[in-house]
This record gives C-alpha cells, structure tokens and sequence, in this order.
C-alpha cells in the first residue's frame, strides 16, 4: 500500500523542499534557475565557458539532489537533510564527523569527496591550474613593456588594498579580511589558496563567490571601461616599443626561473603556486614537447573542469544561506570594482607618463584574471578603432598582474598567517 511516507522517500529531492525553512528552498530554487543562467551564458560566450558551464550544472544539481539521511549517531534521532555528492566538513570535529570511521565512510559513499578531500581543499587542484595558465603565458610581452606592464599591475592591487579594512569594518577578523579581499586579485588559483591559508573555515563560500564573479568580469568590465575612459582614449592605437628586443625561448626560461627562486625566497608561505606559475612558464619556454602537451592539455582542462564541479557542487543553499556570505558578496564585488578602478588609473598614469602613448584601458588588464580581461581590454577598443591593437601590451599587464596578485598574497599570509584571532 502506497502511503504519504513512501511517497516521501520515493521522491526525496522533492519533498526535502517542505521539510526545510521556507527561505532554504527559495534559495535551492534560486540557485537551480542561476546554474542554468551560467550555463547559458557560458555557451554564448558571455562569460567564461571552461568554468561556468560545469559551475552551472553542478549549483543545478546539488540544489536538486537533496536526499533524508538517518542520523549519524543514535544520540540524535532527528532525519538530517544532505546529498551523495561531498561533505565540505569532513574534516571538522563535532555531531556531524565524530571519527576516521565517519570520514572513511564518507569517502565510500559520497562520489566527488576523494577528490575534494585529497586534490582541491589542499590547494592542488589550484596548484594544477596554476600550472596550466603559466604554461600559455609568454613573458615576453612583460618585457616588451616591463616597466608600464609592472606598474599597471601594481594599480591593480588597489582592490585588495582597500577592502581589507573595509572587510575589518564589517566584523571579520583581520585574517578573514585578508583572504576576502584578494576576490581583488581575480586570480582564482590563489584566492583559493590563500583562503585555505588564513580562512579555512571560510575557504567554501570564498571560493564559490571569488570564481562566479570571476566569471562576471567578462560581462562587467566592459561597462566600467566605457564609464570611465572617453571614447577618444580608447581609440588611442599603440605601436610596438620602438627598438624592441626580441627574446629568445632560452632567456626567456633563465629569467622565470631567476624570478621563482627570487620569489620563493622572499615569499615562502606562498611557494607552490610561484612554484606551479612558473613551472608552466619554464615547461612552455624549455621546448620538451611532451610536458608541454600534458600541461597546457590534459591537466589544464581536466583541472579547470572539476575546479569548475566542485565550485559548482558546493554552491548548495545552505551554504549560501549563511549569514556571512551577504557581506562577502558585497566585498567581493567591491574588491573586484576598486580592482578594474586601480588598473584604469594604472592606465592613465602610463598614458600620461608616455606623452599619451599608452591606451589608458589597458589598464583593465592589469587586473590578473589571465586571459579574460587582455581581451576585454581589446575587444572594447576594436569597437571604437577596428585598427587599433592593443593586445600585445594588455597581455604584459595581464602576466604582470598574475604576478603581483601572487606576492600580494603571499605577503598577507606571511603578515597575518600566524596571527591568533
């Protein structure tokens, strides 16, 4: 006989609706529409593909696929709510993971967990894509224009600068705040890492909120160039440095690996992904073909796909209802916002420094989101002078910004890591 029960455990994604507060299934609801949302803006092209299109599907899916589970202990005898995918806490104390034996059973039973636990909640799956991105950049453009490239990127900085004590403001400890605030790096690799760093148990919805508005640069930036550069500016063409030396795969390979080493020495706390960045670079430029074909192939695009999952797996209501993700969307947009402001001033400094040589909306591309914003920064020019290239130039302060974003971070980590909140 069919009874309200079965039915109940017959269709649990369903029914876990009505069993939670009203405010959770609007959220799960939400988030379900927002996941297609991505998803479609991925296949147009609108925003990044490579992330979003997985992101998407996976917020869809995690939101869909809530399931009752009985108690984990006999203490408690209420059902709890929760799905087959992964357990952000696996690794906490409390009710919900009481010992190895609950974790090694969540290892079995919840399919992605291994591969949280073990590639992406250490920082290796960020270390992989770090890896990948250094593989496709070309120092070379960094010193076609070093001092322009460098100094745009350092405006960049002007995000994180400004909402860490605006992060303190709101409440958040000085740590917290750090991590929050490089979403303004848009950097996604070391935002992850940093995060786990200062503020492992805000490393999840960090994560979640530095990636979707990585992936809203694309969309967003545009606009900001077009408010606060004049059109006659931006249809300001640059021509390549006059006298400019052309650099060989060899030089190329002695200078990244002079400026890891240099960095990891000052900069330690920060070592895997200098490390990671710079051997993608060194593997490009070294001419092994092989290395270069598993880097920038296989482990790229395999990393950015589950980056992408678990990102999108663990955008689940609850975690979206906690009551401090509100401010951190808030910081996050304002550190991403004063981030493209600080590049654009970059730009505007060099634009004057060079006696108006400098297209000041290659300023945008100091902000390190490699290589979405190089191209933004091109594609609103193309608008205004089909003729006018700039991507060569917005690729240097796009590089450069991989790495100040990188000894931005490893410096709060060497401030603040051993701080006690």
């Amino acid at each position: 006989m069919i009874t309200l029960e079965s039915l109940i455990d017959l269709f649990p994604g369903i029914t876990t609706l009505f069993s939670v507060e009203p405010m959770v299934a609007v959220a799960r609801i939400a988030l379900i529409l927002l996941g297609f949302l991505l998803m479609y803006l991925g296949r147009k092209g609108i925003l990044e593909a490579l992330i979003m299109i997985p992101m998407g599907l996976g917020m869809s899916a995690i939101n869909a696929s809530v399931m009752f589970f009985d108690p984990l202990n006999s203490d408690n005898a209420t059902r709890r709510v929760g799905n087959l995918f992964l357990e952000p806490q696996a690794g906490a104390t409390g009710d919900a993971i009481r010992n190895a034996s609950d974790l090694m059973t969540i290892l079995q039973i919840d399919w992605l967990q291994p591969i949280y636990t073990f590639a992406f909640s250490n920082g290796l799956i960020a270390c992989f894509v770090f890896m990948g991105i250094g593989s496709l950049l070309d120092v070379g453009f960094v010193l076609a224009r070093p001092f322009c490239s460098m100094t745009i990127a350092l405006f960049a900085e002007l995000g994180s600068f400004i909402t860490l004590p605006i992060a303190v403001a709101f409440g958040f400890t000085i740590k917290e705040a750090a991590a929050i605030s490089t979403i303004g790096g848009a950097d996604g690799p070391m935002v992850l890492f940093t995060s786990l760093k200062l503020a492992p148990h805000l490393f999840v919805p960090i994560a979640v909120v530095a990636y979707l508005y990585l992936g809203l640069t694309y969309g967003g930036y545009p606009y900001l160039v077009r408010l606060l550069v004049p059109k006659r500016l931006r249809s300001i063409p640059m021509s390549p440095p006059p006298n400019q030396k052309i650099y060989t795969s060899f030089e190329k390979m002695i200078l990244a690996s002079i400026l890891c080493v240099v960095l990891c020495f000052l900069l330690p706390v920060a070592a895997p992904l200098i490390f990671s960045l710079f051997l993608g670079i060194v593997i490009r430029e070294s001419g092994i073909k092989p290395f270069q074909d598993l880097i920038n192939g296989p482990v790229l695009y395999f990393s950015t796909m589950m980056l992408g999952l678990m990102l999108g797996i663990l955008c689940d209501a609850n975690t979206i209802m906690d009551p401090k993700i509100l401010p951190l969307l808030l910081l996050g947009c304002l550190s991403l916002l004063f981030a493209g402001i600080g590049g654009l001033l970059g730009g505007y400094f060099m634009y004057f420094v060079s006696g108006g040589k400098v297209n000041p909306v290659v300023g945008i591309a100091g902000v390190s989101c490699v290589p979405t914003t190089a191209k933004v920064a091109q594609k609103v020019v193309s608008k205004d002078n089909p003729s006018a290239v700039i991507l060569p130039a917005a690729l240097g302060a796009n590089i450069s910004g991989v790495i100040t974003s990188a000894i931005v971070a490893g410096i709060f980590c060497s401030l603040f890591a051993k701080i006690v909140n």
